[in-house]
């Protein structure tokens, strides 16, 4: 998606450790014209995947999700990393190792909002070594829901995440697909195929 990728050049920072900082649209500050174009693009990727169901890990992938479900007029269902003394009992949790805040988080989800035979879509903001996807997988599992597809808006392709979703067998759409940090600059699979 050429727009995302403009705007990861723009004001996206590589920071050591490849990761890559997007908080002035992505993930602090939301740019909600630019959620609405990444949502719509992810409801055409997926439209024939007969989704009834979105899934997200909060908070970063939360913007995202929801545009995605407006434009595909279905619920989102965000997994919580903090239990809430609403959120007790009747849960189906996964734990999820998070690289860049160093911590593991028990991510939960409430079973009256997931049901057996849920065709879920899952849409999250980066997929790096895919572990809050993994987390999603595993409550999906336990659920019994189906995943019809996994939707990314930046994915580090050289990364594990990548493999992780293929193995499962399960259709990834990135719309942004780094291939590379290169000091402070950042190349994109697109860049190979232009």
């Amino acid at each position: 998606m050429r727009e995302l990728e403009e705007r990861i050049l723009k004001d996206g920072r590589v920071l050591p450790g490849e990761v890559l900082k997007v908080d002035n649209f992505l993930n602090h500050q939301v740019d909600p014209d630019l959620m609405f174009s990444i949502g719509t693009e992810f409801a055409h990727l997926f439209r024939d995947a007969g989704v009834t169901k979105i899934l997200t890990v909060e908070s970063s992938g939360i913007a995202p999700a929801v545009m995605t479900g407006l434009a595909l007029h279905v619920p989102v269902v965000f997994a919580r990393k903090h239990k809430s003394v609403t959120l007790i009992d009747d849960l189906f949790t996964a734990e999820v190792y998070s690289y860049t805040k160093k911590t593991s988080n028990h991510i939960s989800i409430a079973k009256k909002f997931l049901d057996a035979g849920d065709k879920v879509l899952l849409i999250d903001d980066f997929l790096a070594n895919g572990q809050a996807v993994q987390g999603l997988f595993e409550i999906c599992d336990q659920a019994k829901a189906d995943v019809m597809g996994v939707g990314i808006v930046i994915e580090k392709v050289f990364q594990t995440g990548h493999q992780l979703v293929k193995d499962r067998g399960v259709r990834l759409e990135s719309l942004a697909q780094i291939t590379s940090f290169d000091d402070d600059r950042v190349h994109f699979a697109s860049e190979q195929t232009d």
